[in-house]
């Protein structure tokens, strides 16, 4: 079904995906006078939120946080249109009551209500055998699964079908609705997670005849990484982009002229490129897509920094990329295990037509059992082998072994033979029983039975994927509108905090990335400094966070543009890291500087008591000695101390 902002094309479009266009790519307009009266409007509301123009010095006078919220909704009277996010969260993922998750992205396939739901119906079920399955509790519809890896040729998969599994199926479909594309044009396949689908990607693609590989990232990502490694062993140019502090915007001059073709030859290579970036936020226009599909680029569109239901916009329909990476985790807030996703456009798909090799990196997704626990590599039965004996079967050595003994035992009753005997006998019934588990859970989760039977005579088909379906019933709008008021809001009073007696206002947060803006993404990078002006380091940040019940991440930004201005010791004082200790020396040097970060994602739960919480918890670094307090409080309650 064609989502709400394809049917209002022109108004979702305008509103909230058309970005700053490529340097003069695109000529002033209407439009553009537009988003700028918008951002000076948003700005504007976003300072009133919190006092305006006052600077907080001490964490012990900071405004209560129902004070706050008075003048938060005041400043920004929507968002109390999107409280059905709050209800949502209280009713489904009450254990987010004292955690404020803000440390990893994607979609969440199920609740924790789910969870909690699930193990109470498991748990009833082994007890007693006459209670009645709680609700929303089928036994065979278990919210959980394990991956196991396949082997297979990855053209013969996407070009033929691959042996899928109906939980696979299930998932797929689902899945691939959810991202509001079409399986007449897509085929999809399950990877571990997106390192795994990018070294997929990159064993496969021919770079030997498509040599460039152009990526667009402004932090270190192992997938990247990996990508990048593999392609350069199949002969690949290696192009990156580059981010002009401090913002981290695009470097547009830079970046057109590598997605620019000045050969005869169209076929250019890999371009790999994010909606935005989900260390700093920083959104990216799609007018980038049309540059690089015109120059004959092959494009991967990353959208895992993407928000729940963002591919539900014009983007994706106007610019069909020929790769879609997305990732999908297991619970919001509990357990961020799960997989990835690769779509692939079946017109693409006949690049890989020439490698017949087998390829590592497709996974399929194995059912748990009745009592939660996951087939494994140790059972006699494998969810990825064709040829399976039937589990109703014994196994035909085990059966000629046993024959065997039975004609040593009538010729001699020795205590040896007899041993032998029992031993034989136990492990005989050791493999009935499991026999007959497998036959019992075949039946009933009919695992074994592939093609294209209806999934309703199955027991998969209740299956529920009451994460995804909570982001289908808040919607794009809502979702996106929620998280621009809380990262905004965030970012205006972390700025506002400030070391006192200070002689220039010495700053305690720094803010990696756009500012306040109406269009940026939901996401924050920053670093703490104490009053003396020196970088906290991220990993004790995060670790003093997690003591406060908070999640926090780290990252590293990377592959930063500084112009003349910012070139000076004050701003290399602010990327030192324990990596780079000393002063960068020449510009070569400075093109290939690195800043360890602190990160902060906000997702459609993320609600605004998680954002005072990290703001209280940020300002208690105003005070000079509250590191050496906390060591001295981990070291007090017999815990090992933290090394600074």
């Amino acid at each position: 079904m064609p989502s709400p902002c394809i049917r209002e094309a022109s108004t979702c479009f305008h509103r909230f995906f058309m970005n700053p266009s490529l340097d003069k790519l695109d000529s002033e307009s209407s439009a553009t006078t537009t988003t700028a009266t918008s951002n000076h409007d948003f700005t504007n509301s976003t300072i009133s939120s919190l006092y305006p123009y006052t600077h907080f010095t001490n964490h012990e006078s900071l405004p209560s946080q129902a004070e706050l919220f008075s003048n938060f909704t005041k400043a920004y009277p929507q968002y109390l249109k999107t409280y059905l996010a709050d209800q949502i969260r209280a009713q489904e993922y009450y254990h987010l009551l004292n955690h404020v998750c803000l440390d990893y992205t994607g979609n969440g396939l199920f609740s924790y209500s789910h969870q909690h739901i699930h193990y109470s119906a498991t748990l009833t079920a082994s007890t007693s055998t006459s209670a009645p399955p709680t609700l929303h509790s089928n036994s065979s519809s278990v919210p959980f699964f394990h991956i196991s890896n396949k082997p297979a040729n990855l053209y013969s998969w996407l070009h033929y079908g691959g042996q899928e599994s109906e939980l696979d199926s299930i998932i797929r479909k689902r899945i691939t609705s959810f991202m509001n594309i079409s399986e007449d044009e897509y085929s999809m396949v399950f990877t571990a997670n997106q390192s795994s689908a990018y070294k997929l990607l990159a064993d496969n693609y021919p770079f030997h005849s498509n040599r460039d590989l152009l990526t667009v990232y402004d932090f270190v990502n192992e997938a990247v990484e990996i990508l990048i490694d593999c392609s350069k062993k199949k002969g690949a140019q290696v192009m990156s982009a580059e981010f002009s502090w401090p913002k981290m915007s695009i470097h547009s001059r830079n970046l057109r002229k590598m997605v620019t073709s000045k050969r005869k030859n169209k076929r250019r290579g890999l371009f790999v490129f994010p909606l935005q970036s989900r260390m700093t936020g920083a959104r990216y226009s799609y007018q980038w897509l049309r540059k690089a599909q015109e120059n004959g680029w092959h494009i991967l569109l990353d959208s895992t920094a993407s928000g729940a239901k963002d591919m539900e916009t014009l983007g994706l329909s106007f610019f069909r990329p020929d790769f879609l990476y997305c990732s999908f985790y297991k619970i919001f807030g509990e357990n961020p295990s799960g997989f990835g996703c690769l779509f692939v456009k079946k017109s693409t798909a006949v690049v890989f037509e020439s490698l017949t090799s087998t390829s590592i990196g497709i996974v399929s997704l194995l059912p748990a059992t009745r009592h939660g626990q996951f087939f494994d590599k140790s059972s006699s039965f494998d969810i990825d082998t064709e040829q399976q004996p039937s589990p109703s079967e014994p196994n035909r050595d085990n059966l000629a072994l046993s024959s065997s003994s039975c004609s040593s035992l009538s010729v001699q009753q020795d205590e040896k033979v007899v041993e032998l005997e029992k031993l034989k006998e136990a492990k005989e019934k050791q493999e009935q029983e499991i026999s007959s588990e497998i036959t019992e859970l075949d039946n009933s989760l009919n695992i074994n039975q592939l093609g294209n039977r209806d999934v309703r005579s199955s027991g998969y088909s209740d299956i529920e994927f009451r994460g995804l379906d909570h982001a289908d019933s808040l919607g794009l709008i809502l979702i996106r509108s929620r998280a621009r008021y809380l990262v905004n809001w965030l970012i205006n009073a972390m700025m506002s905090l400030q070391h006192p007696h200070s002689e220039f206002g010495l700053p305690l947060v720094k803010i990696y990335g756009p500012r306040v803006r109406v269009d940026r993404g939901p996401a924050l990078a920053f670093n703490l400094f104490d009053w003396k002006g020196e970088k906290v380091d991220p990993e004790l940040v995060q670790k003093l966070a997690d003591r406060n019940n908070i999640s926090l991440g780290l990252g590293v930004l990377k592959n930063i543009r500084f112009s003349d201005k910012h070139e000076d010791k004050n701003t290399l004082l602010h990327t030192r890291t324990p990596e780079h200790t000393k002063f960068l020396k020449n510009k070569k040097d400075k093109s290939n500087i690195s800043i360890s970060v602190s990160t902060a994602s906000f997702g459609m739960l993320t609600n605004f008591e998680d954002t005072y919480r990290l703001w209280a918890f940020a300002s208690k670094f105003l005070d000079a000695d509250f590191v050496e307090k906390e060591r001295w409080r981990y070291t007090a309650l017999n815990q090992r101390a933290i090394e600074v």
